[in-house]
């Protein structure tokens, strides 16, 4: 399998997992790589198979995987139905000419994605917002799961709710630090002491699916996906954040496994946020950053909580007010400038595991902000409807902010490379927190 990775300070961005057009019929040319050495594979099985509730189409999974004479390493049944299995070599053609099976899907790592860190909720004016972050005005009525290395259970500044585990290790508590890092800026509690999150005392669900060294597999997400559409009705989980990805493209919903499982999730009534990806490069090459139907963020550097720039430089050599320097970014007219948008993401001051605090940068630092805003935006009664209702609602106030809100690199302050492949590149206007 080729390595993935999670969005985060000193970590590789994540690594191409698939090809760049990677195929959707059981012939391609991912499944022929597989064949010849990688058997990690998702599988999923045909609808008319499952049997109807999510805990029995899991079991009905399982059952058909071991009838298969597979060991399944997870066992899907919402997002997705079927199992997730290493398959020996000789045997992946057999399996894909099973009439039970619709789709086999190439696996692979991921990794949590993060670089170096500032608190950012002052910039988008979290202050401001209905409960005036930093101020003690209380918490926020939302449920957030947090798709990553798991969260601090014991940590005093978080209101961890409950979670799973799609990963190494007993339980959903964080052995790394990144996940309870974007849980921190997501919802860390206004009570004084430690940091304060953009939605303050969100109830927090940590869906483990990278392990202590920060990587996984789409699989091991696939599984979190999964069991976040299964509880999203009953545990009023509105928003999820997924601070990881790798390489990989858009299609049609369907195209692949993590997409499809996205796809329903989005379906259920679950905004997807999601980090753009730290190679300084378009995201149109990584995924979940390119899917259409999540929330994509890329990153920008502020020093001292202000618009205006002048803010001297900290943890990082960053600008103040311009593009991080290792952001994602997409291009002016291009279909992904319409699910795209920024967040602070250099220099962010954050909880950490064991109890403590941090600073790190990355988009996966921007990504939670922009989750806090969703969750505000959600709990406020602003976002109302569907997950592409409440994208459109955040992008079209950040874009009604005035330009004196924004930063050098927005759509009000293009950056347009030189030479003949000229291009506008395009970073979304900064989130707002400061309406909700």
């Amino acid at each position: 399998m080729q390595k993935l990775s999670v969005l985060a300070a000193a970590v590789v961005v994540l690594a191409a997992c698939q090809e760049p057009n990677p195929p959707t019929t059981s012939d391609g040319p991912e499944l022929a790589r597989i064949a010849s050495g990688d058997t990690s594979v998702i599988v999923l099985l045909k609808k008319e198979y499952a049997p109807g509730p999510h805990a029995v189409n899991k079991a009905r999974a399982e059952q058909v995987a071991r009838g298969l004479g597979l060991a399944p390493t997870y066992s899907y049944g919402t997002a997705l139905f079927g199992f997730a299995a290493s398959v020996p070599r000789g045997r992946l053609a057999a399996l894909q000419r099973d009439p039970r099976v619709e789709l086999v899907s190439a696996d692979g790592y991921v990794e949590a994605v993060a670089q170096t860190l500032p608190t950012g909720v002052n910039r988008i004016e979290g202050d401001v917002s209905s409960t005036a972050a930093g101020n003690g005005s209380g918490s926020v009525d939302v449920s957030v799961a947090i798709l990553d290395t798991g969260i601090d259970l014991d940590h005093p500044d978080l209101n961890v709710q409950g979670g799973v585990n799609c990963s190494t290790g007993r339980t959903f508590d964080d052995g790394n630090g990144h996940g309870s890092h974007t849980a921190g800026t997501v919802g860390a509690r206004d009570d004084g002491s430690g940091v304060v999150g953009v939605a303050p005392g969100a109830r927090l669900y940590a869906v483990r699916v990278l392990n202590n060294a920060g990587s996984g597999s789409w699989a091991s997400v696939a599984c979190g996906i999964d069991w976040v559409t299964a509880n999203a009705g009953s545990l009023g989980i509105t928003v999820a954040n997924m601070s990881l990805g790798g390489s990989g493209s858009d299609g049609a919903c369907g195209s692949d496994a993590l997409h499809q499982a996205i796809c329903n999730s989005v379906g259920a009534g679950v905004t997807y946020v999601v980090s753009a990806g730290n190679s300084n490069t378009n995201l149109a090459g990584f995924v979940p950053a390119a899917f259409n139907q999540v929330l994509t963020v890329t990153a920008m550097a502020d020093f001292n909580g202000q618009p205006g720039g002048g803010g001297a430089a900290t943890c990082r050599s960053d600008v103040d007010e311009t593009p991080a320097d290792f952001s994602n970014w997409t291009t002016a007219g291009s279909a992904d400038e319409g699910h795209t948008i920024a967040g602070p993401g250099v220099c962010i001051l954050s909880t950490w595991k064991g109890g403590g605090y941090k600073t790190i940068s990355g988009t996966s630092m921007s990504s939670p902000h922009v989750a806090g805003v969703a969750a505000l935006c959600i709990a406020s009664g602003a976002c109302a409807g569907t997950p592409a209702q409440a994208i459109a609602k955040l992008r079209s106030d950040a874009a009604a902010r005035p330009a004196s809100y924004g930063f050098v690199g927005d759509p009000y302050n293009p950056i347009t490379t030189s030479g003949p492949n000229s291009k506008t590149l395009y970073y979304g206007h900064l989130v707002y927190a400061g309406g909700y």
